[in-house]
């Protein structure tokens, strides 16, 4: 259990700002996504800083955006990279699918499928729990994991409570996740008590070439202790003309004596057809409890090439 619930604090993010991942070592991060042009007055453009943090936490396009992926036919490029204690790669898993989808039927078709070093156990189950977990959030996500009409967080069966948790951590940040021992209240970063812990500043640049944004960063206070806070930054990316949440990232660390992880992911959306769909997600992660290997892994998933098939599907109703 105890190894369950850090498994929840190592998928905690949703996520912006790709190049600013922190540990020293390879980064399949390799888009250039953003351009930040220059700091802006948010007065002066008639906004105020609850805007930004009652639209972060009223938000729910991201969960909405892997739904409506199943309406949708497109191609997903993984790359998976697992380290020792050193940092060296010693494993590898990359996977370039196209995903089908006519009427009623959703079906996967392999255009390239390698992996190496260490990634799978005898029983063809990956080695890290890290990335089992990884591979039922997101290149699972158009199966039932993601079902149209289900409540955020919900899940149900075995391991209900906890996919749940690991659904809210990523898809609704800076509320307070119960159930997670010692920093439930740390992932509150907007409420009463984590609030002056926090510096917030605004940016303003383009993403994708072409579409204006807004860059709401939450960052802690240098004066703050490391005991204090959980997330160290959430940077969110609003359309400057919609104040529709295209992006977000997080960066987190904490560590004592019954567990030690530092994250950061980001996940990327745009607009398809008028709908917004996830065009890129990475993470970066370490974390270690007691009796458990340490487990250190990277990830690079980008979504392109999205159809959408008219045909009534009676899964999405």
């Amino acid at each position: 259990m105890v190894k369950r619930t850090l498994l929840v604090l190592s998928f905690l993010f949703a996520a912006f700002n790709s190049f600013s991942q922190q540990i020293q070592r390879y980064n399949p991060d390799t888009i250039r996504t953003i351009v930040i042009d220059s700091p802006v007055n948010i007065r002066s453009h008639r906004l105020r800083a609850q805007d930004f943090i009652d639209a972060v936490v009223a938000d729910t396009s991201f969960y909405k955006a892997f739904q409506n992926m199943k309406r949708y036919s497109f191609i997903a490029e993984n790359h998976i990279f697992t380290y020792d204690k050193k940092n060296k790669v010693n494993g590898k898993i990359y996977r370039k699918i196209k995903h089908n989808l006519v009427g009623n039927t959703s079906k996967a078709e392999y255009l390239a499928r390698q992996d190496s070093g260490t990634v799978f156990k005898k029983n063809g189950k990956y080695q890290l729990y890290t990335v089992e977990m990884f591979d039922y959030i997101f290149t699972n996500a158009y199966n039932s994991g993601f079902a149209e009409g289900e409540s955020l967080p919900g899940s149900g069966g075995k391991n209900g409570s906890y996919k749940a948790k690991l659904k809210a951590l990523i898809f609704t940040p800076g509320r307070k996740i119960s159930g997670i021992p010692f920093l439930s209240s740390k992932t509150e970063i907007f409420g009463p008590d984590m609030r002056q812990y926090y510096n917030y500043e605004f940016a303003r640049g383009k993403y994708v070439d072409s579409i204006p944004v807004y860059r709401f960063k939450v960052i802690r206070k240098p004066s703050t202790s490391d005991d204090d806070v959980m997330i160290r930054e959430m940077t969110t990316i609003f359309d400057a003309r919609s104040f529709q949440i295209l992006g977000r990232y997080v960066d987190m660390k904490y560590s004592n004596m019954l567990f030690d992880f530092d994250v950061q992911m980001n996940i990327e959306l745009n607009s398809f057809d008028g709908e917004l769909l996830p065009t890129k997600i990475t993470y970066q992660g370490n974390w270690d409890v007691p009796f458990h290997k340490e487990e250190r892994a990277s990830f690079l998933i980008v979504h392109k090439d999205y159809k959408k098939d008219d045909t009534p599907n009676p899964q999405s109703k």
